[in-house]
């Protein structure tokens, strides 16, 4: 038996079209959408503070409309997606509604929750656990910041759970990347959940697919050797031993080779030797990959060990607010006129009588974009000055937003085209953290 798993989503935002697409080129026995970052999870608790019946990933919804004839058509087809966010049961009463809609109602939908730890927090420290930061060592209680969210990060257990329940769809809330595509391996192979190198081999193949189009070319160092504007999707095709084939639907653009994969295969892994997941603590110095003909490229050898006793939480908190803004400054002296234009904007707050917190200047093609790297070219003739602020203050932030249009005829000649004028304030939420418990 071979098991077709493909993912078409790498996180909230990825092409729309790219999960409809995949299933009419391909066909396939489970479809994956991973949705979730950390910066994700914060704006889903930002909307969540705003209306506690959103916090998911509106994304789905359309994507999953746009599905219902491939439903219909192919019968073996399951969606397993991480797009529930905050609110999993939100996400699937609206999925629901769109099945019904489609004539689709018998459908079964899994729900994963249990990941939402933010009304629980008191308890767990209660009970001991100190939800020390991963970085530091500092124990959450030192955190004087507002909370705004806090997910541990499960595992595949509950969506094999789920699919063995009868659910075609399962939606979940903040599992690990990889556990989307291990948690159908788990059920239709049957593994133990101590055969430590199957499951470490099924989230190898779950890492390489996670980011969608990362693994076909999308984002390679070779880019120009592939044709990326109808880029394919990955597909990883695993066995009961879970030798993995990556490959993605044929005709489509991007690649499939042995350069594409091991650049995924390394990517935010952190120790090599131990990607830790809920499932499983895999070791990727072992994994061999080849490269085979027609976007073919055969992995094996991942071996594992038992999983980490704890679970990951990512955690994060309202840090005031912020905006940015931006100005095309154009000319012979652009780089003297942009700075001289922030300067301007940063004086006149301050004779308004609001000092911000923090503020941070950018010329974007001067060679600020990444500070070290490159040096402004000597010719150049344009820039785009990037101004961003933050304050505790909501009142200072939103003064700055009136500040940056009048530069267009109050400030030096030859600056236009401003992407944000007035651009509105912000919450931004804290970095995330990492308690290891």
């Amino acid at each position: 038996m071979t098991l077709r798993i493909a993912n078409a989503a790498g996180f909230l935002g990825d092409n729309v079209d790219a999960p409809l697409r995949l299933v009419e080129a391909a066909q396939v026995d489970y479809l994956t959408l991973e949705y979730l970052a950390e910066l994700t999870l914060s704006i889903m608790a930002a909307q969540r503070a705003r209306d506690p019946q959103a916090g998911y990933a509106r994304d789905f919804i359309d994507v999953l409309g746009s599905l219902t004839l491939s439903l219909k058509a192919q019968p073996q087809l399951k969606l397993v997606t991480n797009a529930g966010g905050l609110n999993p049961q939100g996400c699937a009463a609206a999925a629901g509604r769109v099945l019904c809609e489609a004539g689709l109602g018998d459908v079964r939908i899994g729900v994963v929750s249990g990941d939402d730890l933010l009304g629980r927090l008191d308890e767990l420290q209660a009970a001991g656990c100190e939800l020390a930061n991963l970085d530091t060592g500092e124990p959450l209680r030192t955190l004087l910041a507002p909370v705004a969210s806090a997910n541990a990060y499960l595992g595949a257990g509950p969506i094999a759970k789920a699919l063995a329940d009868g659910a075609r769809i399962v939606l979940t809330g903040r599992v690990a990347d990889a556990s989307l595509t291990l948690g159908p391996a788990m059920h239709e192979f049957s593994w133990a959940w101590n055969d430590w190198n199957r499951l470490a081999a099924a989230s190898v193949a779950g890492h390489v697919i996670e980011c969608g189009a990362q693994s076909t070319g999308g984002y390679a160092t070779d880019w120009r050797r592939y044709r990326l504007a109808d880029v394919g999707y990955p597909i990883a095709e695993l066995d009961a031993d879970a030798a993995t084939i990556i490959t993605k639907p044929p005709g489509s653009g991007g690649a499939v080779n042995r350069r594409t994969v091991v650049e995924q295969l390394v990517y935010e892994i952190g120790d090599p030797a131990h990607y830790l997941t809920p499932d499983v603590d895999v070791d990727f110095t072992t994994v061999e990959v080849a490269e085979l003909p027609d976007d073919r490229v055969a992995i094996r050898g991942a071996t594992g060990r038992p999983a980490p006793s704890d679970l990951k939480v990512s955690l994060t908190y309202a840090d005031g607010f912020t905006a940015s803004g931006q100005l095309l400054v154009y000319g012979r002296d652009c780089t003297i006129k942009a700075r001289a234009a922030a300067e301007m904007v940063l004086q006149r707050l301050h004779s308004a009588g609001y000092t911000l917190a923090q503020s941070h200047v950018e010329l974007l093609g001067a060679g600020d974009g990444v500070p070290g790297l490159t040096a402004a070219p000597a010719d150049l003739r344009e820039v785009v000055l990037r101004i961003t602020v933050r304050d505790p203050s909501r009142e200072a932030v939103e003064r700055f937003t009136k500040e940056i249009a009048p530069l267009v005829t109050s400030g030096p000649a030859g600056l236009a085209g401003y992407a944000q004028g007035r651009c509105a304030p912000y919450t931004p939420i804290g970095l995330p953290w990492y308690p290891s418990n």
